[in-house]
């Protein structure tokens, strides 16, 4: 009888992760797919209240999570947490924000604001989750939130884009300096996913429609349409991809 290879397991068992920004949106569906796959995922938030909920939710629905109030751009007190808390085994560097704005009206502060959040805390997340798992001799996988806007841009988008771009060069770096540890760091780059954070655009009908119009798929995204690539990159199935993306994006970029 022929030997036929099998297919890596999706199952995240005995494996613990953190997920960033995760009371809500994006992150909430990364930590319930994390947990659904069986792994120990902490949420971590900056609403204490908003991430107990979230965690609390997780449990309901049969898995195992806890909670930390964190914010991450406090880069000191991240760094003691997750070294406290960790060592974690998935990351999900989803904490993030946008300030769509053209150019000319581009702040200082939206500046400081969008990066340091974007790409300066996310970097340092990275770092402590990766020291975590050196000091204890495991492998892990290392996956961060990155956009389509990561690969192109569009009107009032400069700021969050450069946030975007710099996300997917932090990744292959990190992917390069933590191969020889078993730490393997890719991206997921969604297009327009219906959140509480991209609602407030889609409700005005002339964007939607413009956005509508890129998507060759013909539909926004869903937090659920994140949620296999998030399985996926954490499990040992993707087991030889690292300083790649997973584009999710209805088919925005293929022109």
């Amino acid at each position: 009888m022929m030997d036929l290879p099998r297919t890596p397991s999706l199952r995240l068992d005995g494996k613990r992760a953190l997920v960033t920004g995760a009371g809500r949106g994006i992150g909430l569906a990364a930590a319930a797919a994390l947990a659904e796959a069986g792994a120990s995922v902490t949420l971590a938030a900056r609403s204490s209240g908003e991430i107990e909920a979230a965690a609390e939710a997780v449990v309901a629905a049969g898995g195992q999570a806890d909670a930390i109030t964190l914010d991450v751009s406090d880069i000191a007190g991240t760094t003691r947490e997750i070294a406290r808390s960790g060592p974690f085994d998935v990351l999900v560097n989803n904490a993030g924000t946008n300030r769509p704005k053209p150019v000319w009206e581009v702040s200082e502060g939206d500046y400081d604001a969008v990066l340091d959040l974007n790409l300066k805390a996310a970097y340092f997340v990275a770092k402590a989750v990766a020291e975590g798992l050196i000091a204890a001799g495991r492998a892990g996988s290392l996956i961060h939130m990155s956009s389509q806007m990561g690969q192109v841009s569009g009107p009032g988008r400069s700021l969050y884009s450069a946030s975007k771009f710099a996300i997917e060069g932090m990744n292959k770096g990190l992917a390069i300096d933590l191969a020889p540890h078993g730490i393997r760091s890719n991206t997921i780059a969604p297009t327009f996913i219906e959140t509480p954070l991209t609602r407030p655009f889609l409700d005005d009908p002339g964007f939607l429609e413009t956005v509508l119009s890129k998507i060759k798929l013909g539909r926004l995204g869903q937090v659920t349409d994140l949620m296999g690539a998030v399985t996926f990159l954490a499990s040992d199935a993707s087991g030889l991809m690292t300083g790649s993306t997973l584009t999710v994006d209805g088919g925005w970029t293929a022109e």
